[in-house]
């Protein structure tokens, strides 16, 4: 099966069935946002290095956490409640996207600076944002995502205290679940996430919650930023 090449100034995708085995659609366009948010909308999202061009994908199975289903251990339970536990949402996306990006530079640079443009881009135009972990009034670790609708699309996490990317995720999670939102998008599976409730769907499964998360009025990040304490 040959790979899809993208129309320029079109933002028209291939039907994500028609994808690889391992999950790549596409090649070729750009990042601007409408292009984005149509790839999300569609279950396609971009992740490449900066020796390739702009790839694609729509994997056979998606990895996501269903926001009631967040798996909190008696230990973590312990030390949220040990602690003075806040997140802040929204408060500095260029620092947290910008964090993510320091964190995993050794694994191979995918966060590479186009992609940090276009979601920047994406934040301003209010459809992704940052969620902060502090700890006792100091920053601990975090993590960034686009919101359509009542779908959020997980991207990276940073750590810089012990805990603080796990505590973001499970205060995001209350959130969105208080929210009504219907999936956090992991998009492949780790033993981390899966540790914290993540499962893998298919693809069709996937593109249900999707359409289910983002038909109606599409609202974006503005409807989670905000500084939330943490409440057992």
């Amino acid at each position: 099966m040959s790979i899809f090449r993208l129309l320029e100034n079109k933002n028209i995708f291939p039907d994500p069935s028609l994808a690889e085995p391992d999950g790549l659609l596409a090649v070729g366009g750009d990042l601007r946002v409408e292009r984005l948010l149509a790839a999300y909308r569609q279950s396609i999202f971009p992740w490449y290095d900066a020796k390739s061009p702009i790839l694609w994908w729509s994997p056979p199975e998606r990895f996501i956490i269903n926001p009631e289903d967040i798996h909190i251990s008696h230990s973590m339970r312990k030390f949220m409640r040990k602690h003075d536990v806040r997140i802040e949402v929204g408060r500095d996306f260029v620092d947290t996207i910008g964090r993510c990006r320091a964190v995993h530079k050794s694994e191979g640079e995918w966060i590479i600076d186009e992609m940090v443009e276009a979601y920047t881009d994406l934040s301003i135009a209010g459809y992704a944002t940052g969620v902060e972990a502090f700890f006792d009034g100091e920053l601990a670790g975090g993590l960034y995502g686009v919101v359509i609708g009542r779908c959020f699309f997980g991207e990276s996490m940073f750590t810089l205290i012990e805990n603080g990317s796990k505590v973001a995720l499970i205060m995001l999670a209350k959130l969105l679940y208080e929210r009504d939102f219907v999936m956090i998008d992991c998009q492949f599976h780790t033993d981390h996430l899966e540790s914290m409730g993540g499962i893998s769907i298919s693809r069709e499964e996937y593109l249900d919650l999707l359409h289910e998360g983002t038909r109606g009025k599409q609202t974006g990040a503005e409807i989670i930023n905000g500084i939330y304490e943490y409440m057992d």
